[in-house]
């Protein structure tokens, strides 16, 4: 491409905006690392290594990657139980890189809500439902009708109101777990955090915790991200985000499309992700069909980019 096409192109490019003005959640060439060991035998595990998402108000996302890509960790972060090594991440207001230890106990009071995978780690044992609900609302000071009220309307939204005078050993772990959703809504955050919370539900009652997560987000409006395994569940929300190597690889975009005669169909599209640095992961089963290895040929056409092996080497 001539000099003078590519000018023209820059010329017509928008002008740069603040990445993630606008959004909710922003992680900007986030970074996590890891010091296991001490001593000459200390290794460094970096767990996210220039990871860029942008979650909006409102959205619903799964995120999914294989075992040790990053995902628990970026969940990790974003509920303020641990702290970025690098790059700028921010939820609403807050700047989760700069927060002082006062200030992270009222963003994890008030603003993010989490869901663990483990349903022992969710509620008080020896607590009620209505009563594990009604504690995060104690601590803030809400008098007693307030929070008495507050219990029994978030158990009925989840679909567990029969339980609210049960303890967690009285419960199935379906029941545990929609009433574990109750307790991180308690305070009425904006983003909930939900880590791998069908993980140990068959598959009739992880549909039933997809429901009242999904319930959550259209009738409350609160912002969801569930880290998961399960394909049944990411194939339910309309972006699917995978991490591999610590980065943000791909995602997968759905809607759906009516046709003239009333049905409809949800279709999906899958586009591979370009970071803030302008990296883009290459699929393995590309890379291996075409024999691309370490050197590459980029070449810039109209409204496209292509990528070609090295074909000078031996």
């Amino acid at each position: 491409m001539s000099e003078a096409t590519l000018r023209g192109l820059e010329a017509h490019a928008p002008e740069r905006a603040e990445f993630g003005r606008d959004a909710l959640v922003v992680c900007d060439n986030l970074v996590r690392i890891y010091q296991t060991g001490t001593g000459p035998g200390a290794v460094e595990v970096q767990a996210l290594q220039g990871l860029d998402l942008l979650v909006d108000t409102g959205e619903m996302v799964a995120v999914v990657g294989a075992s040790g890509s990053g995902k628990s960790t970026l969940l990790a972060v974003l509920s303020g139980m641990d702290a970025p090594t690098a790059g700028r991440v921010r939820v609403g207001r807050w700047d989760l890189g700069a927060m002082s230890r006062a200030e992270r106990v009222e963003y994890r009071r008030s603003t993010v809500g989490f869901v663990w995978q483990q349903t022992s780690r969710n509620l008080v044992p020896y607590l009620t439902a209505a009563h594990n609900v009604a504690l995060p609302l104690n601590l803030a000071g809400h008098p007693r009708r307030r929070r008495r009220a507050r219990a029994a309307e978030l158990l009925e939204l989840v679909g567990v109101a029969h339980c609210a005078a049960r303890r967690p050993r009285e419960m199935s772990g379906g029941e545990q777990q929609r009433a574990a959703i109750a307790v991180a809504l308690a305070n009425a955050p904006r983003l909930l955090l939900a880590d791998e919370p069908t993980g140990e539900l068959d598959t009739a009652t992880s549909q039933d915790v997809f429901d009242a997560l999904r319930t959550v987000n259209r009738s409350l409006g609160t912002t969801v991200v569930v880290v998961t395994h399960d394909q049944a569940v990411s194939g339910q929300v309309e972006r699917t985000v995978a991490i591999r190597d610590g980065r943000t690889s791909s995602e997968v975009l759905r809607r759906t499309e009516h046709d003239g005669e009333g049905g409809s169909a949800v279709v999906a599209e899958e586009y591979a992700v370009m970071d803030r640095a302008g990296r883009v992961q290459v699929p393995r089963e590309y890379r291996e069909a075409l024999e691309l290895t370490r050197r590459v040929r980029l070449a810039l056409e109209d409204e496209q980019v292509t990528i070609r092996r090295d074909r000078s080497r031996p």
